[in-house]
């Protein structure tokens, strides 16, 4: 397992060169690709060159892995990528029942093998949204990992605590299909408003010792994703998550 960190918590941070320096010299390994950092595909293969830092998964949106998949896949070579992850719905876009949960994993299922045709890896990457409850009882999530068996899952942990789940209890019943995992914490309750309610890692009220101990335990997480949605200060939680990261 090794340390890379979801370029969306960079989005407010400069420059992308300042960024990919700063993490650098913190010892990430990696770093995690979304929308935003793919406009000039040519810098940011020469900048990942410069810093040595990999570039091993992506987050790229399902309409767009639907429409153009030859694009993804050479963003993909751009950057050196292996999996893709499809990253979000929109409120509009989510489902309300389990009749539509399973349309969503049967078009995950079709991302995959278009994916897979291009030599790519695919999977989901959660919210809190999968793991409410719907009118039946059912579980967007666990319909979407019945239906499409292929795919593979980047467990957001904080989000799986903020839909009311227990992430030891699904780590422990689907580990084999999670082959990354985001790290980010949650803060006390009404501390960091101005940051949505996330802290650091290592700073909130998440266990990530033991969350760690489950991964390795039951998973195949290749890649520990640090992550802050929205970060007063990006600097102090970039160290923040190197720090934690060597201290666990």
């Amino acid at each position: 397992m090794k340390l890379s960190l979801q370029l969306y918590s960079a989005r407010d941070a400069g420059p992308l060169a300042d960024v990919l320096r700063l993490l650098a010299d913190l010892g990430f390994d990696a770093v995690e690709g979304y929308g935003g950092v793919f406009g000039d595909l040519s810098a940011l293969q020469g900048l990942l060159a410069e810093t040595g830092l990999a570039m091993p998964s992506l987050h790229v949106a399902l309409d767009l892995v639907e429409s153009d998949p030859d694009q993804v896949a050479r963003i993909a070579e751009a950057t050196g990528a292996g999996v893709v992850f499809a990253p979000h719905l929109t409120p509009e876009q989510r489902p309300q029942d389990a009749v539509g949960w399973a349309a969503i994993a049967d078009r995950l299922a079709a991302a995959h093998a278009a994916m897979a045709e291009r030599g790519l890896r695919f999977g989901w990457h959660n919210h809190d949204f999968e793991f409410v409850p719907l009118p039946d009882g059912q579980v967007p999530m666990q319909i979407i990992l019945d239906r499409a068996p292929m795919i593979e899952w980047e467990a957001d942990i904080a989000w799986i605590i903020r839909g009311g789940a227990d992430p030891l209890d699904w780590i422990a019943r689907h580990g084999p299909r999670i082959t990354a995992a985001h790290f980010k914490d949650i803060a006390p309750t009404g501390e960091c408003g101005d940051e949505d309610g996330w802290a650091d890692p290592g700073t909130g009220i998440m266990d990530w010792p033991a969350i760690i101990a489950a991964l390795r335990t039951h998973a195949r997480v290749e890649w520990l994703v640090a992550e802050h949605d929205r970060p007063a200060d990006f600097d102090r939680f970039a160290r923040q998550a190197a720090r934690a990261w060597a201290t666990i």
